[in-house]
C-alpha cells in the first residue's frame, strides 16, 4: 500500500495462547468479519511479529494498535493511549510481544518514521496466563472495543460501516 496521509493501519496485537493477551487479535478478526473496511484502511494481524511490523508502521499515515492494555484498572476498563503515552504503557511487560513492539516503535521514532497519529486502544486484562480463551469479562467487552476502533476510524474520515447495514459513507461521517 502506498504511503499517504490518509492510509491508516490497524494492528491487532497479542498472543492468543496467553488468555486476555489475545484480545487485540480477537477484536481485529471481529472488525474484519463484521464491518466493511474502506481500501485506505489496512487491517494487520500483528500477533507477535516484532521487528517485522517496522515497515508496516513506517509506511502508514496513521496507526491504531489494538491490544490488552494494563492500566492497573478494573478488568474490562477501556484504555486509549496517545503516542506520547505509549512508551510508558509498553514499559510494563504483560507479554513477550510488547518488548518487541516497544523496540519497533522506538526504532521508528529514532528514524523519524513513526506516524504522529499513533494510538493504542484496548481493555484492561483480567488475566494474562497460559490459556487460549479470553476471560469472561473481556469476551463480553470485545464489541465495545471494536466500536471504539470503528469510531476512531470514522473520526479520521474513513467510512466504516457494519456489513449488511446499508450505512453509507455520508452516514458514517454524521
Amino acid at each position: 500500500m502506498s504511503t499517504n496521509s490518509k492510509h491508516t493501519v490497524v494492528i491487532g496485537l497479542g498472543n492468543p495462547l496467553m488468555g486476555d493477551d489475545g484480545l487485540g487479535l480477537v477484536a481485529l478478526e471481529r472488525l474484519r468479519s463484521e464491518y466493511v473496511i474502506p481500501p485506505d484502511v489496512e487491517l494487520v494481524d500483528g500477533g507477535t511479529w516484532g521487528m517485522n511490523l517496522l515497515p508496516v508502521i513506517e509506511d502508514a499515515g496513521r496507526v491504531i494498535l489494538i491490544d490488552a492494555i494494563d492500566i492497573a484498572a478494573t478488568p474490562g476498563t477501556p484504555a486509549r493511549l496517545e503516542r506520547a503515552r505509549l512508551p510508558r504503557y509498553l514499559a510494563t511487560k504483560i507479554s513477550p510481544h510488547q518488548v518487541d513492539l516497544r523496540d519497533v516503535l522506538g526504532l521508528a521514532e529514532l528514524r523519524g518514521t513513526l506516524p504522529n497519529d499513533t494510538i493504542a486502544l484496548g481493555l484492561q486484562p483480567k488475566r494474562v496466563a497460559l490459556g487460549n480463551e479470553l476471560s469472561d469479562v473481556l469476551r463480553c467487552r470485545v464489541d465495545d472495543l471494536v466500536t471504539l476502533v470503528v469510531q476512531e476510524l470514522k473520526d479520521r474520515g474513513h467510512p466504516v460501516s457494519r456489513a449488511g447495514s446499508g450505512e453509507t459513507a455520508v452516514a458514517a461521517h454524521a
